[in-house]
């Protein structure tokens, strides 16, 4: 064997490996049932990059379609109790509680960022699980603004935090983007 393709593997073999692949490369379901039940927890995040008039219509519930941010924040927390029927290799959770928060304006005049926190006692985390809360609550925002700005945009989506399990604690610092 070339010593080219050694260091190759040997430096393959050192690399993460992706969990819901098999050595074949086929996709599969991962088997957690060894692991510790502990807490966990996740936060994500999305952000509704649209007008400041939009943004003023949402703060006085002004909108064509009604109460925006009430309506996704309800979808939010059912997308995170569905999320194993929306995302294939996605465990089934005891999700213990879900919250979907809005700041309007946050980032930015004509922005509205969605915070998200997921809850659970299980074997595996539920960073999916928020992030799918985030997104989803983003898309029907969305929807209920697009009469007024079809233009609308929703950007980073990310997982912000989380807790739980062998790999402890995780925090993105406020200056990491990708």
């Amino acid at each position: 064997m070339s010593e080219q393709r050694a260091d190759h593997q040997t430096e393959a073999a050192s690399q993460p490996k992706l969990t819901h692949v098999r050595g074949d490369g086929s996709a599969h379901m991962v088997d957690v049932s060894g692991k510790e039940v502990t807490q966990r927890v996740a936060r994500a995040q999305a952000v509704v990059n649209t007008t400041a008039e939009v943004t003023a219509l949402l703060a006085s519930d002004g909108l064509p379609k009604g109460d925006a941010l009430a309506t996704a924040r309800i979808a939010g927390i059912m997308a995170a109790k569905k999320t194993p029927e929306l995302i294939p290799l996605c465990h089934p959770l005891p999700v213990a509680k879900v919250t979907v928060d809005f700041s309007v304006d946050a980032p930015g005049a004509g922005s509205v960022l969605i915070t998200t926190e997921v809850k659970t006692t299980s074997r595996t985390g539920v960073e999916i699980e928020a992030l799918t809360a985030a997104t989803v609550a983003a898309l029907t925002l969305y929807d209920m603004i697009k009469a007024v700005d079809k233009g609308a945009v929703i950007t980073d989506q990310m997982v912000l935090f989380k807790t739980g399990g062998a790999s402890g604690e995780w925090s993105r610092t406020e200056t990491e983007t990708r």
